[in-house]
C-alpha cells in the first residue's frame, strides 16, 4: 500500500482533503461559507478580549473552561497593566472610538478590582 504525502495544500498526495486542513491556495474570505467563524479583529476587539480576561480573574464572569468564578488578584493586576501600557504605547495613534473604549474599560476594571480587592 502507497504511502499518502502531504502537500501544502492540506491534501494527500492521492488528492483527498485531510480533515481539519485550511487550503492555502484559497483565499480567506470574511463571511464565505468555507470560513463563517473567521471575524474581523481589531483592535477594539483586542482591549474587549483583554477586558473579559479582567473581568474572569476578578470573578466577575465565570471561567470559561471550569464555569467557576474564582477570584485572581495577581492575573487580574497584569491584565490591567497591560491595557494600560497599550493605552500608553498606543497615544496618539487610536480613533476618538478607540481612546474612548480603553479609558472605559480601564475605568470599569480598575473600579473592579479595587471592590475586589477589599
Amino acid at each position: 500500500m502507497e504511502a499518502e504525502k502531504e502537500t501544502p495544500a492540506g491534501k494527500s498526495k492521492k488528492g483527498k482533503a485531510r480533515p481539519g486542513a485550511v487550503d492555502a491556495g484559497k483565499d480567506q474570505i470574511k463571511g464565505s461559507p468555507d470560513n463563517e467563524f473567521l471575524y474581523e479583529f481589531g483592535f477594539s476587539t483586542f482591549i474587549l478580549s483583554l477586558s473579559t480576561s479582567a473581568l474572569v480573574h476578578l470573578g466577575e464572569l465565570p471561567d470559561p473552561l471550569s464555569n467557576a468564578k474564582e477570584v485572581n488578584l495577581q492575573l487580574a493586576k497584569q491584565t490591567i497593566s497591560i491595557i494600560e501600557m497599550l493605552k500608553e504605547k498606543t497615544e496618539g495613534n487610536l480613533t476618538k472610538e478607540e481612546e474612548n473604549l480603553i479609558e472605559s474599560v480601564l475605568y470599569d476594571v480598575r473600579l473592579k478590582f479595587i471592590r475586589s480587592s477589599k
